[in-house]
């Protein structure tokens, strides 16, 4: 029977979104006639991009609890019961055959739905310190896919298998691509090229760096792809015109920017990390301090023990920077040993190795 019937849930940020539909694309490629439905959180970046790769969705009304009390919290507990109520509807109706949960919020009460209902389930947990909704639902999966190891603190071992994090395949062969890259972006061939990224939404700290020390890096000799992102755009379009420096919100064709980059600075969230493992360009990694557990600086701090990246503290950029920047720029050495290191930690039949799994389920 291959008309199954299948539910993935995960959403908040770019980082839970892609995993799913990435798991959800190689799930179709093997099941042609399979029903897909995905579960996010309203007002949320899934509810966008979950379409746009084709794919129906409906949201739950659920947000996260902050640290501090607000009206968000009060509203927290009639959010969840309102979520998980809506959650049982939806798996009543759609009468999935196996769930998939990727993090973030909605999958909380989705996953809790389907699994009381005794329904086989699958988590794939992105980073090296999980969060709050998938601690919980691990007593209850089938299956939790991992990408780092040392999990077996917050995870039943026996449930655990280490495949990484699904990333897109068209990254698998950026080396081809680098003529096109240095075409498409209107590059000078033979200049260093720098990319900076800070995750979907942007990171003012990166972006405030960039701006602070556009002068140093011209003196660098690089030139520079710079994705702001889609909240700090206007804020940092004036550079435009400085030559060799070329500013995007958002960059659509990611192969060719990192076919096209010879080094990278970027956030440390776990869809990123385990990208530019498969990329394994030198990579400078500013972890974003705002984060649950700080498990940035934890994703990268995996990477740069293994001497396969740097790190530099988001505090310590007024300091630090000029000296780690220049050093690594200098050294053509240093930058062939970050590159060889990142690339061994590539995990890239994630996505492959997560569907067998729930392959595995189906056919229970």
């Amino acid at each position: 029977m291959s008309h199954y019937k299948i539910i993935l849930s995960g959403g908040g940020t770019g980082g839970h979104i892609y995993p799913a539909i990435a798991i959800a694309n190689e799930l179709k490629t093997r099941y042609p006639d399979a029903e897909f439905l995905f579960v996010g959180a309203n007002d949320r970046m899934e509810m966008e991009k979950v379409p746009q790769a084709g794919y129906k969705i409906k949201g739950l009304w659920i947000t996260g609890i902050e640290r501090k009390l607000s009206l968000k919290n009060l509203m927290f507990p009639f959010k969840l019961v309102n979520s998980l109520w809506n959650a049982r509807k939806i798996v009543n109706q759609f009468k999935p055959d196996v769930v998939i949960g990727t993090g973030g919020f909605a999958s909380g009460p989705l996953l809790q739905m389907a699994v009381f209902k005794g329904i086989p389930s699958l988590i794939q947990e992105q980073n090296s310190y999980p969060g709050i909704t998938n601690k919980l639902l691990s007593k209850k999966a089938q299956k939790i896919c991992v990408a780092y190891d040392g999990l077996e603190r917050f995870f039943p071992k026996n449930k655990m298998l280490k495949t990484g994090n699904p990333v897109r395949q068209d990254l698998l062969d950026i080396a081809s691509k680098r003529d096109e890259a240095i075409k498409y972006f209107g590059l000078v061939e033979g200049k260093k090229t720098l990319l900076v990224l800070g995750g979907s939404l942007g990171a003012k700290a990166i972006n405030e760096l960039l701006k602070r020390e556009l002068d140093f890096l011209q003196t660098q000799q690089v030139q520079i792809i710079w994705q702001t992102g889609k909240l700090y755009y206007k804020d940092y379009r004036i550079n435009g015109d400085i030559k060799h420096v070329q500013v995007h919100e958002y960059i659509n064709n990611m192969d060719l920017a990192y076919a096209a980059a010879d080094i990278i600075i970027s956030r440390a969230g776990a869809g990123s990390v385990s990208e530019l493992c498969i990329v394994g360009k030198p990579v400078v990694f500013v972890p974003s301090p705002y984060v649950a557990e700080d498990h940035q600086t934890k994703n990268a701090k995996a990477i740069v023990d293994e001497n396969a990246a740097l790190m530099i503290a988001q505090e310590d950029l007024k300091v630090d920077f000029k000296n780690k920047f220049s050093q690594l720029v200098a050294s053509a050495e240093k930058q062939k040993q970050l590159s060889d290191n990142i690339k061994k930690l590539a995990l890239v039949n994630a996505t492959k190795e997560i569907v067998d799994e729930v392959e595995k389920l189906l056919k229970q």
